[in-house]
């Protein structure tokens, strides 16, 4: 549904030039629900303008189902739908039915076919009480709402969607989440999501495409962050006997009676190799490794803490876990 091939843009004045995206590669299948992440200036608003066909790619291939964006928007925008968190594509001092109208109007929908969809959508967003209301008059997470049953009503092939839970209360997230999930598994619309909200991104998506300073440093399931981005993992103790215990490579974070917990980096020491180095201290009578959270790895991915995947250990000694997983894919 998405390629892109060496997709870059660059921004020139008189006397700098600037490189928003620099060379990105992608596929993105139909039916994927894709989230897209990165620390702000990352490039990721840039990308998604370059798939809508607002910006003009500075060099690269990229083609939308089957369109390429910048050369055939006309023909595109008959495809996609769109929805900015930040901006209103509907008509403010219209009632919100009269808005969906002009959405009918302008995609040449056929009335049946509007009247039919409009009324499931009604009923999954829960918008029938603000029909006949003027949409200045929306609260947030109702316009919310509305914005999306605007951006789907043409049945759009492929969905973008720009922080689309921005300001929303804890209910009105979890509407919009469900009516995503929902409409990407009945309809099979590919939904590629950018959002700073780590929950919108680990409930609703399955893959995760991570950009840093306009390169893709991560394609591959969310599940894989922790391993690649981890940064400190912890290693839970539980010793015979209550005594102190000293291990090279870790740091005593916490302990409870016999039990400690051991925070290291997989960049200075493997776990096996910490494992071996506790056995070797100490008697132990079980042992657990705490994998770091995905709702932390992306957020400080978020804090630009994060911009490569945490390095193999520097020892030679046993293989670390993961030492035989393919590396994400990178963009040049």
């Amino acid at each position: 549904m998405i390629e892109a091939a060496g997709l870059t843009k660059e921004f020139r004045t008189r006397r700098r030039r600037s490189v928003a995206v620099a060379g990105i590669d992608l596929s993105i299948a139909a039916g994927e629900f894709v989230g897209y992440a990165g620390p702000n200036g990352a490039g990721k608003s840039t990308t998604v303008k370059m798939l809508t066909g607002i910006l003009v790619p500075t060099s690269g291939s990229l083609t939308v189902d089957g369109l390429v964006p910048s050369k055939q928007r006309r023909a595109l925008a008959a495809r996609i739908g769109v929805v900015f968190g930040q901006r209103s594509s509907l008509w403010w001092d219209l009632p919100l039915a009269r808005s969906f109208d002009l959405v009918r109007h302008l995609y040449g929908v056929p009335a049946v076919d509007h009247e039919r969809r409009l009324g499931q959508l009604v009923e999954l967003l829960a918008l029938g009480p603000q029909l006949q209301q003027p949409v200045r008059s929306l609260s947030l997470g109702q316009r919310m709402r509305a914005e999306l049953a605007a951006a789907v009503l043409p049945a759009p092939r492929v969905l973008f969607l720009d922080e689309p839970t921005i300001g929303l209360d804890v209910e009105a997230k979890a509407a919009v989440r469900g009516f995503l999930a929902e409409l990407n598994r009945a309809e099979g619309t590919t939904v590629v999501l950018t959002t700073h909200d780590v929950d919108d991104l680990v409930v609703l998506c399955r893959r995760l495409l991570v950009i840093d300073h306009g390169r893709l440093i991560h394609d591959g399931a969310i599940e894989d962050l922790p391993r690649l981005f981890g940064g400190h993992r912890v290693l839970v103790v539980d010793l015979l006997e209550d005594r102190p215990l000293d291990v090279a490579g870790a740091r005593l974070v916490r302990s409870e009676g016999p039990r400690r917990w051991l925070e290291f980096s997989p960049a200075e020491v493997s776990a096996p190799e910490l494992v071996a180095r506790v056995l070797t201290a100490a008697e132990v009578r079980d042992l657990t490794l705490e994998e770091p959270d995905i709702e932390d790895v992306v957020r400080r991915i978020y804090r630009g803490e994060v911009s490569e995947p945490t390095p193999p250990p520097r020892s030679s000694g046993a293989a670390p876990a993961g030492a035989h997983d393919d590396h994400p894919r990178t963009g040049s």
